[in-house]
């Protein structure tokens, strides 16, 4: 800033009628601070002949940011004296530390001075030389008039719009017209900068007033008139008139039980003053709200629309057609649970019991099979169930369809018994129950049937991913954990080592 600012001052202009300070007949004062929309302070008054100028931008003037400003004299503005050329530049931090001065000749009349910085245009002013002790003080107030222009009837009346222009002079005084202020109606004074159109039938009354620069305001002025509706025009345009089809539709287009007509229309001039239909044939009915057609079949809709003036809209038509409804499904599908395996002379499955379970639907598709192993959670069906843990079992299992119907509960009961002593040939002696080389720590103990756990939790044995790997052990230790060879938290650790291995993968 400070760079930029010692720029400007270089430019310190003084050009024409200079006379030396021994001369000067007085001194002019300005000064300036921050604000960039006028000067801290300006002279109003002069007296001719040789002037001493003095302009102060400085921290003592009100300059806490070092922001520059000139002052100029107008010497192209037509109405001002242009026998004084002055370009002061100045800042708090230039050469002078903001205080300048320059002597100058004046002669009687007008200056005007301004600052030529970009963005302070608002900085501007005026002062007045004269013979003598200078000029009276002005006390005569503006002089402001009213007048309203436009179409006017036989009565005087505004046609539609009436457009006040409001001038004010000020020539007795001398010091110019500072504002012009209107107030329409009851409303409030506000500044008046164009002329005003007053469209909105009826009486009106504009208030005026103005005020000039030495403060003197004029008397309130008043002009009354009145604004009429235009006469319509002749009306011979018909309504714009037009549908719109709403429901669901299948993928052939058809209504799917129902169809809801809506009509519409406008009419820019006289305005719509009624719609019409005609369903199938029927007669004309005066349409006041949207049609909702709901007999299966195609169906022809004819439309039509007046407006005020009488003029009727060429008929429209919408065709379409209405296909009934299906009945929501409500019947869940059919299940059924079979059980399968080698049976001994009592009907236990012997070794492992499987359990198939199927659904169908005859309205909608199956969605979802599930079933549970005893008292245990329900789990997604997606292949036959294995069951090789001895005891009783119970295996439920329920369906639900793509509409949401859930089956009953299919149940089968069953028991699966071991063969005897030599049920494993070869059992599985190791100390504790291994998986897939994870050791869980649980005892590996004898099922009963010459078997131990390991032998049947079969890791080596084919299963078709290992989801269903881990699902055949969960069966497994469940059965065990029925038959009270294992705890509930001892099959936890197994199944978990079963879902960490990688068996079935």
């Amino acid at each position: 800033m400070k760079r930029l600012v010692g720029l400007f001052a270089a430019l310190l202009l003084l050009v024409g009628g200079l006379a030396s300070p021994a001369q000067a007949a007085g001194t002019l004062n300005w000064t300036a601070g921050d604000s960039i929309t006028a000067y801290t302070s300006a002279p109003t008054t002069a007296t001719p002949g040789a002037t001493t100028i003095v302009f102060e931008n400085s921290a003592a003037t009100g300059n806490t940011t070092g922001m520059p400003h000139t002052l100029t004299f107008d010497t192209s503005t037509e109405g001002y004296n242009h026998d004084v050329s002055l370009n002061i530049l100045a800042n708090p931090f230039d050469a002078n530390n903001g205080r300048h001065e320059a002597t100058v000749t004046l002669t009687p009349g007008r200056y005007r001075y301004f600052c030529s910085i970009p963005g302070h245009s608002t900085m501007v002013g005026e002062f007045v030389v004269t013979d003598g002790p200078g000029p009276d003080p002005d006390t005569t107030p503006p002089t402001v008039t009213a007048a309203a222009a436009g179409t006017q009837d036989a009565n005087g009346n505004y046609v539609g719009t009436a457009t006040v222009t409001v001038t004010a002079t000020d020539n007795t005084g001398g010091s110019g017209v500072d504002k012009v202020e209107y107030a329409l109606d009851s409303g409030a004074f506000q500044a008046y900068t164009a002329p005003v159109a007053v469209s909105t039938a009826g009486a009106h009354t504009v208030r005026y007033r103005a005020t000039d620069k030495s403060g003197n305001a004029s008397t309130e002025g008043s002009l009354a008139f009145t604004v009429v509706e235009p006469a319509p025009e002749e009306d011979t345009t018909p309504p714009t008139v037009n549908h719109a089809l709403a429901g669901t539709q299948d993928d052939d287009g058809n209504y799917v039980g129902s169809a809801t007509a809506t009509l519409t229309a406008t009419d820019d001039d006289s305005g719509v003053d009624r719609i019409e239909y005609s369903l199938d044939g029927g007669a004309y009915t005066a349409y006041t709200a949207p049609v909702v057609v709901s007999t299966a079949g195609m169906h022809m809709l004819h439309y039509r629309a007046t407006d005020k003036a009488g003029n009727t809209s060429a008929e429209k038509m919408a065709h379409f057609t209405v296909v009934p409804a299906e009945e929501p499904d409500t019947t869940p599908p059919t299940v059924v649970a079979e059980v399968d395996g080698e049976q001994n002379e009592n009907d236990a499955y012997v070794g492992r019991a499987t359990v198939t379970v199927t659904a169908n639907d005859t309205e909608s598709e199956v969605a979802s099979i599930q079933y549970a192993l005893d008292s245990g959670a329900w789990l997604a069906y997606t292949q036959p169930v294995v069951i090789t843990g001895l005891g009783a079992h119970t295996v439920r299992a329920r369906a639900t369809d793509t509409a949401g119907n859930t089956s009953p509960e299919k149940t089968v009961t069953f028991t699966v018994v071991g063969t005897g002593s030599d049920a494993c040939e070869v059992p599985d002696t190791r100390t504790t129950v291994v998986i897939d080389g994870d050791d869980t720590g649980v005892p590996n103990a004898d099922t009963g049937d010459g078997c131990t756990i390991n032998d049947l939790i079969d890791e080596y044995a084919s299963y078709p991913n290992h989801a269903a790997f881990v699902r055949h052990v969960e069966t497994v230790t469940a059965a065990l954990v029925a038959g009270g060879t294992l705890t509930k938290r001892q099959q936890g650790t197994i199944v978990r080592a079963a879902a960490r291995s990688d068996i079935g993968s």
